[in-house]
């Protein structure tokens, strides 16, 4: 992989158990510069695809790329973690499997997300002498959040 300037954002946000969120997107962010976030969202393929002629390189070149990128990206997962949690997941071949098993582990169901946000939202009160610049700026972040979750206001 070359030299990806943006690796210093997953050095300095390792993964630690209670920051997937904020680490998936500084990992995708990092994927993104190098065009290798395909490997997040699809299974690795094992076998070249079914009537593949030798003479197809384009789909054998793909193939092989797709393994590269696979043993790349599994690296920068693996290195962007605490050790205890690389411990857990190293034995996973492919980056999709690792993501998958984070995902039960770590993620928090945004159903749970979008409750706690839309209660923040509802129950936030502007008191006396407090600025209204600052409680608009609060709202409006809410908000986008609420948007982010696709919860209907």
């Amino acid at each position: 992989m070359s030299h990806n300037p943006l690796n210093t954002i997953l050095e300095a946000n390792k993964f630690d158990g209670t920051n997937y969120s904020n680490w998936l997107r500084n990992l995708r962010i990092v994927l993104d510069f190098e065009n290798q976030t395909y490997v997040l969202d699809k299974s690795l393929p094992q076998t070249l695809p079914e009537g593949f002629l030798p003479g197809e390189r384009l789909t054998f070149e793909k193939f092989t790329q797709w393994h590269e990128d696979n043993r790349k990206v599994r690296s920068i997962v693996l290195s962007s973690m605490s050790n205890e949690i690389q411990k857990q997941l190293e034995r996973y071949e492919d980056v999709w499997s690792i993501m998958h098993r984070m995902k039960e582990l770590y993620a928090v169901p945004d159903r749970h997300i979008r409750y706690a946000v839309t209660k923040a939202f509802f129950s936030t009160r502007m008191f006396e002498g407090s600025s209204v610049r600052e409680h608009e700026v609060m709202m409006l972040s809410l908000v986008e959040k609420l948007k982010d979750l696709q919860a209907d206001l």
